[in-house]
């Protein structure tokens, strides 16, 4: 995930008092945030899911006692945050008991849902459960909305869904994924943001995995991409500098560093290389790193987008021996710093920032992990890539 509200924010505070805030790390880092699809059963079946979800039930998922020992060993790994989601996470008749006892634990515990089934009485259990977060997908106003999700009536659903929440003190944002086929709603649902106080907004890059890797053709085009990324970097930057606490956070494609940068140069060039810093640190893609997922059967992957990659099973050895495994080629691979990668992304300026972009999308396209990202929208003058082909 990349917090462009972090960064602007942080770069406002530097025109404020003239120094960069450079924060302090404290100790090792912790385990990663980790993912968890209880449930694989969906309401809906929208054109982009990575889990191919239906309306029944599968077999063979976790059921709540193996949860908790999953979840004790998460929390002897010092995983940090557990993000509950599916398929619906709300038709998991125990989600409510599994939440309860991750916020007892202490873990930060998010919501991600379609919001189709939040209704005030539903909107009340969730702000009883005391929910760190709530996400809702919306990938556009009304009938574009509807068509994405495949059912009429969708987007009221949704929307209702956050007036519900809010009313209830319940921190919401939304989310978005942006295809051909969608990414002219951006503004509009930028617009929604603000005018029904979601506190943050998640902009998902289309990544090539389940049915958005069916749908790959109608994924957007670069410059449809990059100005979707400066409409964001200044509606972040406008609410920094306004103070407002919005977040502004995209995902699956780590191009979006090296952008801002570009960005930031005809804003506030003198703060350039402490950002540089920082997004050095943070070192870009974290599949395999600092986020994984656990899907409804417990099989663990190294992202959501990895589902047809297997790691093992929470039933057979524990979340943290698996994590930790790398004599699993992939695994090792992708903890590797800086990753084996070659073409455009090993030649690339901006690896120690991008970390090499997203590896399933290089992956699912040509059949190497370590190709270059065909999702990279950055030119090649812009990563300092010299073609051979003249």
């Amino acid at each position: 995930m990349f917090r462009i509200s972090q960064y602007l924010r942080e770069v406002v505070e530097a025109e404020r008092t003239g120094v960069y805030p450079h924060p302090k790390r404290h100790g090792s880092p912790p385990g990663p945030v980790v993912i968890w699809n209880l449930v694989r059963r969906c309401n809906l079946t929208c054109k982009h899911c990575y889990a191919l979800s239906a309306d029944h039930d599968y077999p063979n998922e976790l059921n709540y006692a193996e949860v908790c020992t999953v979840m004790d060993d998460l929390k002897a790994f010092r995983v940090p945050v557990l993000i509950l989601s599916g398929g619906e996470p709300l038709l998991r008749a125990d989600l409510f008991d599994i939440a309860a006892r991750a916020k007892a634990m202490n873990f930060y515990v998010g919501l991600s849902t379609n919001g189709t089934l939040i209704d005030a009485a539903m909107a009340d259990r969730i702000a009883a459960a005391d929910f760190n977060y709530v996400g809702i997908s919306l990938d556009g106003i009304a009938a574009v909305h509807d068509r994405f999700r495949r059912k009429e009536g969708a987007f009221d659903a949704s929307l209702a869904a956050v007036r519900h929440l809010q009313q209830r003190g319940v921190k919401v944002g939304l989310r978005y994924t942006m295809t051909a086929m969608n990414a002219d709603q951006l503004p509009a649902l930028l617009r929604l943001m603000k005018d029904e106080g979601a506190q943050k907004f998640y902009f998902s890059h289309l990544n090539y995995a389940g049915r958005g890797n069916i749908h790959r053709a109608k994924d957007a085009h670069f410059v449809a991409t990059r100005e979707a990324m400066e409409q964001l970097f200044d509606a972040a930057w406008a609410d920094a500098q306004a103070g407002s606490e919005r977040e502004y956070v995209t995902g699956n494609n780590d191009a979006d560093g090296p952008f801002l940068l570009q960005w930031l140069a005809q804003r506030a060039p003198r703060w350039v290389e402490d950002v540089r810093q920082r997004l050095q640190a943070w070192g870009g893609n974290a599949s395999g790193l600092y986020v994984a997922n656990i899907d409804n059967e417990g099989i663990v992957h190294p992202d959501t987008m990895w589902w047809h990659h297997k790691l093992g099973s929470v039933r057979e050895r524990p979340f943290s021996e698996i994590w930790s495994d790398t004599t699993e080629p992939l695994m090792a691979g992708l903890k590797q710093q800086p990753r084996a990668v070659h073409g455009r992304c090993g030649d690339c300026a901006h690896l120690s920032i991008c970390g090499g972009n997203t590896r399933v999308r290089a992956q699912q396209t040509t059949g190497d992990a370590w190709a270059s990202d065909p999702g990279c929208y950055l030119t090649d003058e812009e990563i300092g890539f010299v073609s051979e082909v003249a």
